[in-house]
């Protein structure tokens, strides 16, 4: 899944905060990834530090993998849940997560964990897709079927698949009081991105964490995997498909 978040930017994902993204500022990058985000942050922000953050060292691997490619000197790593980070108050200019809450068990701790440790004019920004609110064209019934299993897997392990919706709300609960709220889309309407979304699924469908739990706790075979990869690859062949990725976005002030 890491692998498939390579083609992540700023200007893609974090667009909602560029006004904020100025040199000089640290930032806290919580679930950093395949670390485009983060080396894009890097660059744009220093001489200011960025910390990339990940669950386990082998995550972090690939962000360290990928500021080494991109030959950045500032940028430091730490192995870390999102709900006890174990960094002082005060800490950061910017405390960011991007597709991270909807695989917390607590999403509001993991918000009051981020505003203990942003600085009192600094700011939260999180955002994160709403599989719920995902459309797409045509309706492929295998699709349907694709999206049924992973919303079955992700609550069945914690998560919430459509933690777009709730960001304003967890956002409230933690204790934020100023909070900017907004939505924005990505758009899979071109060869290469309809190529890359496609094919990306039609990989992880069948050799990834979701495929193994969905054959391991019977909820669906070995034929029902390759059907849905079948799908996704005829789907991004299509010279009409079309796909709209909702997501939604929240900066606070601590």
């Amino acid at each position: 899944m890491l692998h498939s978040h390579r083609n992540r930017t700023v200007k893609n994902s974090a667009g909602y905060i560029k006004d904020r993204i100025i040199p000089g500022k640290n930032l806290l990058d919580i679930g950093s990834g395949a670390g485009t985000i983060t080396v894009d942050f890097a660059r744009r922000l220093a001489p200011g530090q960025v910390t990339a953050v990940e669950i386990t060292a082998l995550a972090l691997e690939l962000t360290k993998a990928e500021v080494e490619r991109q030959h950045l000197e500032n940028v430091n790593f730490l192995v870390g849940d999102a709900t006890t980070l174990g960094l002082p108050d005060n800490s950061f200019d910017i405390v960011h997560a991007h597709q991270v809450l909807q695989h917390v068990g607590n999403p509001v701790q993991a918000l009051r964990e981020m505003r203990r440790i942003c600085k009192p004019d600094g700011i939260v920004a999180v955002r994160d897709s709403d599989y719920g609110g995902f459309i797409w064209y045509p309706m492929i019934p295998a699709l349907d079927q694709w999206m049924k299993y992973y919303q079955e897997v992700t609550r069945s392990n914690g998560g919430e698949p459509d933690a777009g919706r709730y960001l304003l709300s967890w956002a409230q609960q933690a204790g934020f009081t100023e909070i900017k709220s907004t939505s924005s889309t990505w758009c899979l309407s071109t060869p290469g991105s309809r190529a890359w979304w496609g094919s990306m699924w039609a990989d992880r469908i069948l050799k990834s964490d979701i495929a193994d739990q969905l054959r391991n706790d019977g909820i669906a075979t070995e034929q029902d995997l390759e059907c849905i990869a079948q799908a996704w690859l005829a789907w991004a062949a299509k010279e009409d498909s079309w796909m709209s990725i909702v997501h939604g976005e929240i900066v606070c002030c601590p």
